[in-house]
């Protein structure tokens, strides 16, 4: 583990999964209290989405963007919203240059699949329509996301791909969760990792599935033809039950002939990179940033 992350972990809270709600409120609280981002060169903006039903989203503009991120925040599905993601989708914006469109889809338990990915999926329609009025360029977005927000970004981009949908011009998908089978190597050896372990996996998936089986729109590991896919920029975190499902995934999108960038953060764990004052986490975060700039660039 790396020590600066290794410091904190005695004062980590494991989510108590039985109780959504609470987790959710409890998230609520620790995110609320971190300071606020600097706004600085940026507009930001609150808007609804018309679709069924309707999507708040939170738009992050800074000036002279051409190119946009659907950002879809972590939370395990159950957890995040506009608010808790508003420090991470600032310093993205402000990183790349890119306008970031925070999108505040419905949770589970109340809301299981297909309600997440619906209401992504009308995000990242309404982007491509409203192209002119955002300021942006349509063949310079992107979809992405943390945890479960970058496996639902990975959901919507074969799905728009296999409906002819608004065209993505790449995948920034960090720490994704990818696969409800639990059956990797760090999913059946990771079993009391911080923050996020398998037994938090398990209720997740059960929450976000319902009584609907999984398909590779819920579990995008289960797609198997990759091909015709956005290129990729895939991170995972050492220590992290997600870990291999996403260093898979990124191999059979190299397979399918998807170009794909991979970074494996050694000494990490899931979600560590909110340890700010960890060098690790400086490094994480701007690479994100750093990596849509590049993709989005002309």
């Amino acid at each position: 583990m790396d020590p600066e992350l290794e410091a904190f972990i005695p004062f980590l809270p494991k989510p108590d999964m039985n109780d959504p709600v609470a987790a959710r409120r409890n998230f609520a609280e620790r995110a609320a209290a971190i300071p606020a981002p600097d706004t600085t060169g940026l507009e930001v903006e609150d808007r609804t989405v018309t679709a069924d039903p309707d999507v708040a989203v939170r738009i992050h503009r800074p000036h002279q963007a051409r190119g946009a991120i659907v950002w879809l925040h972590g939370g395990g599905f159950v957890f995040g919203d506009l608010d808790t993601e508003h420090p991470w989708a600032t310093r993205l914006a402000a990183g790349s240059g890119a306008v970031v469109i925070s999108v505040d889809y419905r949770r589970s338990p109340e809301h299981p699949f297909p309600a997440a990915f619906d209401d992504a999926y009308a995000v990242l329609t309404w982007t491509a329509e409203h192209a002119a009025d955002l300021g942006i360029d349509p063949e310079r977005i992107a979809v992405g996301g943390h945890s479960a927000g970058a496996g639902l970004a990975a959901a919507v981009s074969l799905r728009a791909r296999d409906e002819q949908g608004p065209p993505i011009r790449f995948q920034l998908l960090n720490q994704p969760g990818l696969d409800d089978r639990q059956e990797t190597w760090s999913q059946r050896n990771f079993t009391d990792t911080p923050w996020h372990d398998r037994d938090t996996l398990t209720t997740v998936w059960r929450y976000y599935l319902g009584s609907r089986p999984a398909t590779p729109y819920a579990a995008p590991a289960r797609a198997t033809d990759l091909s015709g896919l956005p290129p990729a920029y895939i991170a995972t975190a050492e220590f992290d039950p997600v870990r291999d499902e996403g260093i898979e995934y990124a191999l059979r999108l190299l397979r399918a002939g998807v170009p794909v960038e991979l970074h494996q953060w050694p000494g990490t764990f899931h979600g560590s990179q909110a340890i700010l004052s960890a060098e690790v986490s400086q490094r994480q975060i701007a690479e994100l940033a750093a990596v849509l700039r590049r993709a989005l660039a002309a």
